[in-house]
């Protein structure tokens, strides 16, 4: 993995982690989604109207399927992560997803692209269920504590996001939509998807923006910078190697989670964090 590509991963591991506790403080729903998809939508349109005109780039048909299957995969996604925020702590859901995710998508980028991880890589995806297990505790304790559902949002959370990264890495690397004019296309899809929901409740919608505009503003800018640098890092590098190692974002999440919304378990949850971190760094260095 090229320095570049490494970079433009870790600052969207910060940016990645610091909206997901924006979120997760705002106890997000469908209302604030949406006006976090609206808000993307706004912020990033002169940009993507400037690559229609600079670049023009050559997109046909093709590039409108890939643009829907993203905005229906991407849905999906900030469903179940908010639906596990919601059931859970931050510093539960956000590993186990982002854990599993790349864990799941390297698995589909050697069946599907051919990728061949090494011998290091393999014991990256073994650590990475291990920290896992440590972050989950006693199985027997997850319903006792009221956590086996967050947990099972997070892992549908993590096959989502192996779903959209093998999709994204063709979109952008095969059928050569430029990055930020397909993040832009996936969230005005996303925004419009979410307003059938957002008209029939706009108390709702006035509510969220009243009570989180600050969180609304900063999930709708944050988590679009965050995908935008990820796509660009996936033009240039296989996806063994860019789903792995943006899960540096999974310590900043537990950390963010411990400190500052106070959630419990702070010793065990970090042994597991930082089992996965090795265990991500193991897959990008193999």
């Amino acid at each position: 993995m090229s320095l570049f590509a490494l970079g433009l991963v870790l600052v969207s591991a910060v940016f990645h982690a610091t909206w997901n506790l924006l979120a997760k403080r705002a106890e997000a729903d469908t209302a604030f989604l949406f006006l976090a998809y609206v808000v993307g939508a706004i912020v990033f349109a002169p940009f993507a109207v400037a690559i229609l005109v600079i670049a023009r780039p050559q997109l046909g048909w093709p590039a409108l399927v890939f643009i829907a299957v993203a905005v229906a995969l991407q849905t999906v996604y900030f469903a179940t992560l908010t639906a596990g925020y919601r059931a859970g702590d931050l510093s539960l859901v956000y590993p186990i997803a982002r854990a599993s995710g790349p864990l799941l998508a390297t698995i589909g980028a050697i069946a599907i692209f051919g990728e061949r991880p090494t011998t290091i890589a393999i014991g990256g995806a073994l650590a990475i269920v291990v920290g896992a297990l440590v972050l989950t505790g006693d199985p027997r304790a997850l319903r006792r504590d009221g956590a086996g559902r967050a947990v099972g949002f997070a892992l549908a959370t993590g096959a989502v996001i192996a779903l959209y990264t093998l999709w994204d890495k063709t979109a952008v690397a095969v059928v050569l939509i430029p990055p930020l004019l397909y993040d832009w296309s996936t969230v005005v899809g996303q925004a419009l998807v979410v307003t059938p929901v957002a008209l029939r409740d706009r108390d709702a919608v006035r509510a969220a923006w009243m009570r989180h505009r600050g969180a609304v503003l900063g999930v709708g800018v944050l988590s679009r910078l965050a995908y935008i640098l990820v796509l660009t890092a996936l033009v240039v590098s296989p996806v063994s190697y860019v789903a792995p190692a943006r899960e540096i974002g999974i310590l900043i999440g537990v950390l963010l989670g411990a400190r500052m919304l106070a959630e419990g378990h702070v010793m065990r949850r970090g042994v597991g964090a930082a089992a996965m971190v090795v265990g991500v760094l193991a897959l990008a260095l193999g």
